[in-house]
């Protein structure tokens, strides 16, 4: 469902911006749910800080003399800070208020192993941004926990021709803050924190344009044209631009991969042990653990408004002195990790997170596996919610996943060898040193949408559609995290949502999907909750494509307010052309397929079997990066477990005879002899298929004869000896006339 917010003219009176302005953090309420699903509040010692008044001599911005400005940017995430650098440095005034206490957002509050995709379509104030972390980690002075030489060159991309513009992809949080902060100190950009947006009476319009925006605290900032860079979108919504939230139905935009994904089930972060989602294992009528729940989980491709989950991106230390053991919060309760034990239990001994090496001795740690620190489930209400509902989700959020950690590393029900593990690590002391060394930015995957004249889909990450007005390149995997635990219909729990496919190569991003539709505000441009599909999103919701983005923002707002036109209005040609003289990168590189090998199995003529269908035994792993293919990709067996992984194809026929075809991608590392079993009705027969040559009949399948069947046809394909990658992607059962 769309919405369009109502945008409210009431304002308090204006004030003139004197000074920045400071705010001590108070103590922050924490969620306990008990057992009956009742909610009491408590406070967390582990997260009750105050902010110094020393402050560090990067955030003494100067103070704005004037009442307005020219670019007025709400937030201080990483899309803020550049959006705000560009417009001064094409000689505008800006300034930056929100809702941040830090600068940087995530790219400053834990997500230091950068997600980037193809590092060379990121160009401009973005790659400024990781050549100046480079240049830091070219100091001795850095390496104060390892030596430079144990990390090696680890994180750093490839340099330009000329061998400059060195940049640096792995950081600790608290160097990226480091270099927001002499960003801002650099550009004397104005910097006002924790200020929130009245949302309910803070925007004034005049007419399609907004005049002013007033925070809670009532300051007010006019300005002449506003970027909201928010995670959230509040600015956007609170003005009246219509957006959406949660996942669209896959006919919406002709997509693959949207809503809700039970099928896709091939991916790690699953249950891939049998485990029982009961309180009294096996009686549906005890109600299900902590984090499942027991209603429809809907049907594939359908939409839903369910959100992917948050975590926080944790620094740990694997250095004993700069660690701090994982505390254990106040309203623990072990039942919340009932299913966690119960996974070790049935067999699943896998490490339940993902920890990227930093420099220093440290990580970025992310999600993993079945039961990890994504909160399913948790995280619905977000997008929209009030300031104090976000508090108490935020709260929720913390006191589980450091409940987790404290789990894995006590808990007698959880393994030997997993506690033995993180024996090793602790939160890593010098980092969030003014919040426990918690993270200070939850991962807000997706919350608003913008919806505008121009929706990003999966269309054009596979770059069938290319927009003829491109600002900026995506590159990573359509990436959504799960977004529920359910109940499957054999009473064992299992996770929905998780989508790993890569685009097969670098996309266009349209400058429409950052401006909202003609109409409804003439001055407002959004670069983070711009207008994309879920599952588009999913690829372009990375911080490098977000501070693209916000350059990009920036220098449209000026070439507005110098045309004295709308946002909507900027001329693209000019758009461009001052774009590539900053250093963007536009154009998808030379050579670049669009995936237009995608085929819909229901535009096929006879019965179509997609591997998401099949019956698999073993792990398979999802791939689209090698065309053609059927449906949203294919399945591989990773060139290992030969024997041990198989797949079977079934199909409901009416009795006759049909041609049966295979379909796969070709390629020089595929298996030469993959063994194919066809199960008729009068037995069976074996074929071999050499996958490496390509398939002759619709681009995509090659035929493996004619037979005679009943009411099902079988075909299941083996792994057994086979000398390559063995691809499963479609079976068609074709009537013979």
């Amino acid at each position: 469902m769309e919405h369009r917010a109502d945008a409210v003219n009431g304002v308090r009176a204006a004030t003139v911006i004197k000074s920045n302005t400071f705010f001590a953090m108070g103590s922050i309420g924490r969620v306990h749910r008990t057992p009956t699903g009742s909610v009491h509040m408590r406070h967390s010692a582990v997260i009750v800080t105050t902010l110094s008044l020393a402050v560090s001599p990067f955030i003494q911005t100067p103070a704005v003399a004037q009442e307005e400005v020219d670019v007025v940017v709400y937030g201080g995430t990483s899309a803020g800070v550049i959006a705000a650098v560009q417009a001064k440095k094409m000689g505008k005034t800006a300034v930056i208020v929100g809702p941040d206490k830090h600068l940087g957002g995530l790219s400053s509050g834990g997500l230091g192993f950068t997600d980037s995709g193809r590092k060379e379509t990121i160009g401009g104030l973005s790659r400024d941004f990781y050549h100046r972390l480079w240049a830091h980690y070219q100091e001795p002075s850095a390496w104060k926990w390892q030596k430079q030489s144990e990390f090696g060159n680890r994180g750093q991309g490839t340099p330009a021709i000329d061998g400059t513009n060195r940049t640096m992809w792995v950081f600790e949080p608290h160097m990226a803050e480091t270099v927001f902060d002499e960003l801002v100190a650099e550009f004397e950009i104005p910097v006002f924190r924790e200020e929130r947006l009245d949302r309910e009476k803070g925007v004034k319009k005049e007419g399609d344009h907004i005049a002013a925006i007033t925070m809670l605290s009532g300051k007010t900032l006019r300005g002449k044209v506003f970027i909201d860079a928010t995670y959230e979108g509040d600015l956007m919504a609170a003005a009246g631009v219509t957006y959406t939230v949660g996942r669209e139905a896959n006919a919406k935009h002709g997509e693959t991969i949207n809503g809700v994904q039970k099928a896709n089930n091939t991916h790690s972060h699953r249950f891939v042990a049998e485990v029982d989602p009961y309180v009294k294992p096996g009686d549906a009528n005890s109600g299900t653990v902590w984090g499942v729940h027991d209603g429809d989980p809907g049907t594939d491709g359908e939409a839903d408004k369910r959100v992917q989950a948050y975590c926080y991106r944790m620094c740990m230390s694997n250095v004993k002195e700069n660690s701090v053991p994982f505390p254990k919060p106040a309203d623990y309760d072990e039942a919340t990790y009932e299913l966690l034990f119960r996974n070790f239990e049935a067999g699943d001994v896998r490490f339940p997170m993902k920890p990227d090496m930093l420099p220093n001795g440290k990580t970025d740690t992310n999600n993993n596996c079945a039961f990890s620190t994504d909160a399913l489930g948790m995280n619905y209400d977000y997008p929209e919610a009030s300031y104090e509902e976000r508090e108490k989700i935020l709260a929720a959020h913390v006191s589980y996943q450091q409940g987790l950690m404290w789990s894995l590393a006590n808990h007698p029900r959880v393994p030997r060898k997993i506690r033995d593990e993180m024996a090793k690590w602790g939160l890593a002391k010098d980092e969030f040193t003014d919040n426990g060394n918690w993270p200070h930015q939850i991962y807000v995957r997706e919350a608003r949408r913008m919806v505008g004249d121009y929706v990003q889909t999966e269309q054009d990450c596979r770059r069938i559609r290319v927009c003829d007005d491109s600002i900026g390149l995506g590159s990573y995997n359509m990436d959504s995290h799960n977004a529920q635990r359910y109940v499957t219909a054999d009473g064992k729990v299992q996770n929905e949502g998780d989508i790993q496919v890569s685009p097969g190569g670098p996309y266009a991003i349209s400058y429409r999907s950052i401006v909202p539709k003609k109409g409804e505000v003439a001055n407002l441009l959004v670069p983070i909750c711009l207008s994309s599909s879920h599952i588009a999103y999913g690829s372009i919701r990375m911080e490098p494509v977000f501070m693209i983005l916000g350059q990009d923002a920036a220098t449209a707002a000026v070439l507005a307010i110098d045309a004295n036109s709308s946002v909507q209005d900027v001329p693209y040609d000019k758009l461009r052309d001052r774009l590539l003289a900053d250093g963007q990168i536009l154009d998808i590189p030379e050579g670049t397929q669009p995936a237009t090998a995608a085929l819909l199995a229901d535009s096929l003529e006879g019965i179509v079997v997609d591997d998401a269908a099949a019956v698999l035994k073993g792990e398979w792993s999802a791939g689209n990066t090698i065309g053609p293919w059927v449906g949203a990709g294919y399945r591989h067996d990773g060139d290992e477990g030969k024997g041990a992984k198989s797949a079977t194809f079934t199909a409901k026929l009416k009795p006759g005879r049909y041609e049966v075809r295979l379909a796969y991608s070709p390629h020089s590392n595929r298996a030469t002899n993959v063994p194919v079993v066809v199960r008729h009705a009068s037995g069976e027969k074996r074929v071999t298929v050499d996958q490496r040559k390509p398939p002759k009949l619709a681009k995509a399948f090659t035929s493996l004869g004619t037979f005679t069947f009943g009411e099902t046809g079988i075909v299941e394909v083996l792994t057994e000896l086979t000398n390559g990658h063995v691809i499963i992607d479609a079976v068609q059962f074709l009537p013979v006339k």
